[in-house]
Protein backbone atom coordinates (compact mmCIF):
# COMPACT_ATOMS: atom_id res chain seq x y z
CA UNK A 1 0.00 0.00 0.00
CA UNK A 2 2.79 2.42 0.83
CA UNK A 3 4.03 2.02 -2.61
CA UNK A 4 1.09 1.65 -4.21
CA UNK A 5 1.26 5.85 -2.38
CA UNK A 6 4.39 6.56 -3.08
CA UNK A 7 3.72 5.84 -6.73
CA UNK A 8 0.57 7.85 -6.96
CA UNK A 9 2.62 11.00 -5.28
CA UNK A 10 5.08 9.98 -7.88
CA UNK A 11 2.84 10.56 -11.06
CA UNK A 12 1.01 13.49 -9.22
CA UNK A 13 4.14 15.12 -9.22
CA UNK A 14 5.07 14.05 -13.16
CA UNK A 15 1.53 15.32 -14.63
CA UNK A 16 1.62 18.47 -12.62
CA UNK A 17 5.06 19.34 -14.11
CA UNK A 18 3.76 17.94 -17.92
CA UNK A 19 0.95 20.55 -17.16
CA UNK A 20 3.10 23.24 -16.41
CA UNK A 21 5.76 22.45 -19.42
CA UNK A 22 2.73 22.47 -21.61
CA UNK A 23 2.17 26.47 -20.61
CA UNK A 24 4.93 28.82 -22.57
CA UNK A 25 5.57 32.48 -22.86
CA UNK A 26 5.54 33.61 -26.49
CA UNK A 27 8.17 36.08 -25.86
CA UNK A 28 7.74 37.55 -29.61
CA UNK A 29 4.09 38.54 -28.80
CA UNK A 30 4.91 39.54 -25.07
CA UNK A 31 5.98 42.87 -23.73
CA UNK A 32 7.29 44.67 -20.42
CA UNK A 33 7.23 47.90 -20.86
CA UNK A 34 7.59 50.73 -18.13
CA UNK A 35 7.17 54.52 -17.66
CA UNK A 36 8.73 57.12 -15.44
CA UNK A 37 9.19 60.58 -14.83
CA UNK A 38 12.47 63.03 -15.47
CA UNK A 39 11.80 66.89 -14.55
CA UNK A 40 8.50 66.27 -15.10
CA UNK A 41 8.62 64.76 -18.31
CA UNK A 42 7.50 61.58 -18.92
CA UNK A 43 10.22 58.46 -19.93
CA UNK A 44 9.42 55.13 -21.88
CA UNK A 45 11.43 51.72 -22.03
CA UNK A 46 10.86 48.48 -22.43
CA UNK A 47 12.83 45.06 -21.33
CA UNK A 48 14.08 43.05 -24.28
CA UNK A 49 14.73 39.58 -22.33
CA UNK A 50 12.71 38.11 -19.81
CA UNK A 51 10.80 34.66 -19.16
CA UNK A 52 8.12 33.19 -17.25
CA UNK A 53 7.12 29.67 -15.38
CA UNK A 54 3.46 29.61 -15.72
CA UNK A 55 1.26 26.28 -14.05
CA UNK A 56 -2.26 28.53 -14.54
CA UNK A 57 -4.75 26.12 -13.11
CA UNK A 58 -8.21 27.33 -14.86
CA UNK A 59 -10.62 25.22 -13.00
CA UNK A 60 -8.80 26.08 -9.50
CA UNK A 61 -7.02 29.63 -10.18
CA UNK A 62 -6.21 29.47 -6.66
CA UNK A 63 -3.54 26.62 -7.05
CA UNK A 64 -1.76 28.57 -9.73
CA UNK A 65 1.87 29.18 -9.36
CA UNK A 66 3.72 31.91 -11.56
CA UNK A 67 7.39 32.38 -11.56
CA UNK A 68 8.90 35.57 -13.66
CA UNK A 69 11.92 36.91 -14.66
CA UNK A 70 13.34 40.06 -16.20
CA UNK A 71 16.88 40.15 -17.37
CA UNK A 72 17.43 43.68 -15.99
CA UNK A 73 20.47 44.42 -18.40
CA UNK A 74 17.95 44.11 -21.22
CA UNK A 75 16.15 47.50 -20.53
CA UNK A 76 16.38 49.94 -22.70
CA UNK A 77 14.93 53.35 -23.03
CA UNK A 78 15.98 53.80 -26.84
CA UNK A 79 18.96 56.21 -26.44
CA UNK A 80 22.55 55.22 -26.12
CA UNK A 81 23.59 57.30 -23.38
CA UNK A 82 20.73 56.26 -20.64
CA UNK A 83 21.22 52.79 -21.98
CA UNK A 84 24.82 52.69 -20.91
CA UNK A 85 23.90 54.07 -17.60
CA UNK A 86 20.77 51.46 -16.94
CA UNK A 87 23.35 48.60 -15.60
CA UNK A 88 25.19 50.49 -13.83
CA UNK A 89 25.55 50.20 -9.75
CA UNK A 90 23.15 53.35 -9.27
CA UNK A 91 20.28 51.86 -11.26
CA UNK A 92 19.83 48.24 -11.61
CA UNK A 93 23.04 46.59 -11.39
CA UNK A 94 23.60 44.12 -13.94
CA UNK A 95 26.54 42.67 -12.15
CA UNK A 96 25.22 41.68 -9.12
CA UNK A 97 21.61 41.64 -9.81
CA UNK A 98 21.59 40.22 -13.25
CA UNK A 99 17.64 39.25 -13.04
CA UNK A 100 14.47 41.03 -11.26
CA UNK A 101 12.27 38.21 -10.15
CA UNK A 102 8.42 37.63 -9.14
CA UNK A 103 6.45 34.77 -7.69
CA UNK A 104 3.37 34.79 -6.96
CA UNK A 105 1.97 33.95 -3.06
CA UNK A 106 -2.27 33.97 -4.63
CA UNK A 107 -4.43 34.28 -7.21
CA UNK A 108 -7.80 35.42 -6.57
CA UNK A 109 -10.60 35.45 -9.32
CA UNK A 110 -12.73 38.36 -9.45
CA UNK A 111 -15.12 37.58 -12.03
CA UNK A 112 -14.91 37.87 -15.74
CA UNK A 113 -11.40 37.38 -16.36
CA UNK A 114 -10.25 38.90 -14.27
CA UNK A 115 -7.31 37.88 -11.16
CA UNK A 116 -5.67 39.75 -8.22
CA UNK A 117 -2.09 38.07 -7.94
CA UNK A 118 -0.45 38.71 -5.15
CA UNK A 119 3.76 37.95 -5.00
CA UNK A 120 6.81 38.97 -4.10
CA UNK A 121 8.61 41.03 -6.28
CA UNK A 122 12.84 41.07 -5.64
CA UNK A 123 14.60 43.87 -7.70
CA UNK A 124 18.66 44.25 -7.15
CA UNK A 125 18.08 42.13 -4.23
CA UNK A 126 15.23 44.44 -2.61
CA UNK A 127 11.64 41.96 -1.76
CA UNK A 128 8.80 44.12 -1.90
CA UNK A 129 5.40 42.19 -1.50
CA UNK A 130 2.92 43.36 -4.27
CA UNK A 131 -0.79 42.86 -5.70
CA UNK A 132 -1.53 43.50 -8.93
CA UNK A 133 -4.98 43.23 -11.24
CA UNK A 134 -4.30 40.54 -14.28
CA UNK A 135 -6.81 40.59 -16.96
CA UNK A 136 -7.22 37.81 -19.22
CA UNK A 137 -8.44 37.01 -22.64
CA UNK A 138 -8.31 34.32 -24.98
CA UNK A 139 -7.77 34.07 -28.69
CA UNK A 140 -8.01 30.58 -30.13
CA UNK A 141 -4.86 29.08 -28.25
CA UNK A 142 -3.41 31.85 -26.97
CA UNK A 143 -3.87 33.54 -23.60
CA UNK A 144 -2.73 37.08 -22.95
CA UNK A 145 -2.71 38.36 -19.79
CA UNK A 146 -2.29 42.52 -19.28
CA UNK A 147 -1.98 44.33 -15.91
CA UNK A 148 -0.13 47.64 -14.52
CA UNK A 149 1.88 47.70 -11.59
CA UNK A 150 2.93 51.07 -9.90
CA UNK A 151 5.95 51.20 -7.94
CA UNK A 152 8.22 53.24 -5.80
CA UNK A 153 11.86 52.73 -7.37
CA UNK A 154 13.69 54.00 -4.52
CA UNK A 155 12.42 51.49 -2.32
CA UNK A 156 13.99 48.74 -4.75
CA UNK A 157 17.44 50.91 -5.20
CA UNK A 158 16.83 52.00 -8.16
CA UNK A 159 18.53 55.13 -9.11
CA UNK A 160 20.45 55.08 -6.23
CA UNK A 161 23.01 57.63 -5.37
CA UNK A 162 22.78 61.02 -6.85
CA UNK A 163 19.62 59.71 -8.66
CA UNK A 164 17.73 59.34 -5.71
CA UNK A 165 16.76 62.87 -5.79
CA UNK A 166 13.35 62.62 -7.06
CA UNK A 167 13.21 66.36 -8.18
CA UNK A 168 15.18 64.59 -10.96
CA UNK A 169 13.89 61.15 -12.27
CA UNK A 170 10.43 61.12 -10.42
CA UNK A 171 9.80 58.13 -7.24
CA UNK A 172 6.65 56.22 -9.40
CA UNK A 173 7.36 53.62 -12.54
CA UNK A 174 4.42 52.11 -14.01
CA UNK A 175 5.43 48.89 -15.30
CA UNK A 176 2.92 47.38 -18.13
CA UNK A 177 2.75 43.68 -19.30
CA UNK A 178 1.10 41.63 -22.16
CA UNK A 179 2.18 38.26 -21.57
CA UNK A 180 0.58 36.11 -24.31
CA UNK A 181 0.50 32.30 -23.44
CA UNK A 182 -0.25 28.69 -24.76
CA UNK A 183 -1.07 25.58 -23.11
CA UNK A 184 -3.71 27.41 -20.72
CA UNK A 185 -6.73 25.76 -20.58
CA UNK A 186 -10.46 27.48 -21.69
CA UNK A 187 -11.29 30.68 -19.40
Amino acid sequence: MKALFSSALIAAAFIGSAAHAEQALVAAQSAVNFEARQMGVPIKGHFKKFDAKINFDTAKPEASKIHFTVDTGSATMGAKETDAELPKADWFNVAKFPQATFDSSAVKPLGGGKYQVDGTLTIKGNAQKVSLPVQLAQSGATTTATGTLPLKRLAFKIGDGDWADTSMVADEVTVQFKLALTGVGKL
